[in-house]
């Protein structure tokens, strides 16, 4: 990669309850338009080690979040509800509906699906994920966003939990207190 595009990604942190001898470092790069958000994962480790699933078709998944995944919780700044969005490695999705804290099911809408890409190394993985705003709302369009960005990790070792910011002693995604990225609209 570039000198000039290391400037562009940010680092996901391992929750301190959580291990991980596998993973060296999650970062991810955020781009935003009126209509997508565009998400890259970039996992640094032993990718042998990891457990993902097998790539499929993109369909929607269920409990995607119980092994390796990368998540997207977004929400408009000063609004309570909130999506989740899982992204498998397997390029299966989710996308869940909140209108408050862990107040929610998944849509099952096949139009919402993101789009997914997947490039891997034995010693890096990358994925990819687009997210279609113009489908959630015209205030995800036109408002300022907040968004939480995160991943669980699956080794031999369990599940280790990632994110730009852990606010409790718990690993707990969906607390508003992580969604700590600020997306202006353009």
């Amino acid at each position: 990669m570039p000198e000039s595009e290391s400037e562009n990604w940010i680092e996901l942190h391992r929750h301190p309850t959580s291990r991980s001898e596998v993973v060296r470092s999650i970062r991810a790069r955020v781009n935003r338009s009126a209509a997508k958000l565009t998400i890259t994962y970039s996992l640094r480790g032993d990718i042998e080690q990891i457990r993902l699933p097998s790539l499929s078709k993109p369909v929607i998944g269920h409990e995607l979040w119980r092994h390796t995944c990368f998540e997207a919780f977004v929400k408009v700044d000063g609004a309570a509800p909130y999506h989740e969005f899982n992204f498998a490695p397997s390029q299966e999705w989710t996308i869940y509906a909140f209108s408050g804290y862990r107040t929610g099911a998944p849509l099952s809408n096949e139009s919402m699906n993101p789009q997914i890409a997947v490039r891997s190394r034995p010693s890096e993985m990358e994925l990819d994920a687009t997210i279609k705003l113009d489908r959630l709302s015209a205030l995800h369009q036109d408002g300022v966003l907040r968004v939480g960005l995160t991943a669980l990790i699956e080794t031999g070792d369990g599940l280790s939990y990632w994110a730009l910011h852990h606010p409790t002693d718990k690993p707990d995604f969906h607390n508003p207190e992580s969604f700590v990225l600020l997306l202006d609209p353009l």
